[in-house]
């Protein structure tokens, strides 16, 4: 069954179960969200609806803006993202205006969050893409270069070499997340382990595809 829900990220911090183990959580406040769109079959050759989270000063949205929240009645919001569903989802069950909140998940169930990863800035291969170092002693002149490129004959780079470069800012998803807490008084979603992002950062929370 396809659901999903808008959020932000918050930060982490740890709680203990009953048997007494530490658990590393990620707090997210999810939604309430507001559905702003729907796509059907007929019109848009696909299922989804459009979700609407988060507040920002009316002035900043500009006239096509404005006109897509007024056109679905709804006041306006900082993020827009689609949830896609089938036919036979709860999700086909929903209007325009209508309401989604942490109440479509519960305790114990597997999700997978995605979110904009953090920017590291340039960075060498051995930090982007967990190559290993040279000696670092004896001689060697050898430590945290990139090594060799390819071979003599091709007298060239071929695309697709892992070499440093700009590393983060890209969208990750980190998929079976259990959840371990549901706080529907603050809308508060208890993720058991890290997801992608900076605090404040939009995630997607949807349930996992691969449980």
């Amino acid at each position: 069954m396809a659901k999903g829900i808008l959020g932000k990220k918050l930060g982490m911090t740890q709680i203990f179960s009953e048997e007494g183990l530490l658990i590393p959580v990620t707090v997210i406040e999810a939604g309430p969200c507001t559905v702003v769109q729907k796509k059907t079959m007929e019109k848009d050759n696909y299922l989804a609806v459009q979700l609407g989270f988060g507040d920002r000063r009316e002035r900043l949205f500009n006239k096509p803006e404005k006109g897509h929240f007024a056109k679905a009645n709804v006041k306006p919001h900082r993020y827009l993202r689609e949830i896609t569903f089938s036919v036979n989802d709860d999700f086909a069950k929903l209007n325009v205006g209508d309401s989604v909140d942490v109440n479509i998940f519960a305790e114990g169930e597997k999700v997978d969050v995605s979110g904009i990863s953090k920017g590291k800035g340039f960075q060498g291969s051995i930090k982007r893409h967990n190559q290993a170092r040279g000696p670092m002693t004896h001689g060697s002149h050898y430590h945290r270069g990139v090594g060799a490129l390819n071979a003599v004959d091709p007298a060239r780079v071929f695309k697709g070499r892992k070499l440093p470069g700009r590393m983060g800012g890209e969208r990750v998803t980190t998929q079976n997340l259990e959840i371990v807490k549901v706080d529907t008084d603050r809308n508060l979603l208890l993720v058991k382990g890290s997801v992608p992002g900076v605090k404040g950062s939009l995630v997607i929370v949807r349930n996992a595809v691969k449980a």
